[in-house]
Parts: C-alpha cells; structure tokens; sequence
C-alpha cells in the first residue's frame, strides 16, 4: 500500500465545490507521505505556511487529475486529504452598519449627554 501511495498516490483536497485530486511530483508525494503519516485528513488551519503554499501552488497550476482518472478513484491511492473550507466566522461577513460612526463622539459622551 505505501509502495502504491509513492508510485501513484493522489491528495485529495475538498473544497466548497466537492473533492479535487492533485497529482503531485514524486518528491511531493514523498514529502505528503511523511505529512500524512499520523492522520488520513487534516484541517487546512494545522498546515504549516510551507504546507499551505505547496497546495495553493498545486492547486493554481491546475495539477488536478482528469476526471476519466478520477471516476476510477477507488484504484488510485490518495496519499491524504487537506479540508479546505471557506472562512465562515462573523469576521468574514461585511458588518451591516459600522460599529463607531466617525461623526460620534464616543459612548462616554452620549452617556453624560443623555443623563
């Protein structure tokens, strides 16, 4: 199995638009094989900064496997899998209005206008 990952082994990254498999170079693969050796899928967040450059690289030059390759995925061995998710905290979202207005004049002054 690991002779079959080195040989031929894809890294499955999931994406908001499904799974994309990238076929990496022989030292890449390698170099996914020590990255995976302890668990079958990590979260894009635990990447290195090094990690996450190699798979935006991999995934910008477009070295995805064909699809008449990947409808026969069960044959081809996925070395590991990267989830790859959209942000989705309240700091990835535009605020509907702004916190502090800039013609405010802070909340300790409305406090003692108002009181």
């Amino acid at each position: 199995m690991l002779m079959d990952k080195l040989a031929d082994g894809v890294v499955q990254v999931q994406t908001p638009i499904g799974p994309r498999f990238l076929m990496p170079s022989f030292l890449q693969r390698i170099y996914f094989l020590w990255m995976f050796r302890h668990f079958p899928i990590l979260p894009h967040a635990v990447l290195s900064n090094g990690q996450k450059r190699m798979i935006e690289r991999l995934c910008s030059e477009q070295r995805f496997v064909s699809m008449a390759y990947a409808d026969g995925m069960e044959d081809a061995p996925v070395i590991g899998t990267v989830e790859k998710r959209l942000r989705t905290g309240p700091d990835s979202f535009s605020p509907r209005r702004p916190v502090v207005s800039e013609t405010s004049r802070g909340l300790a002054a409305e406090v003692r206008q108002r009181s």
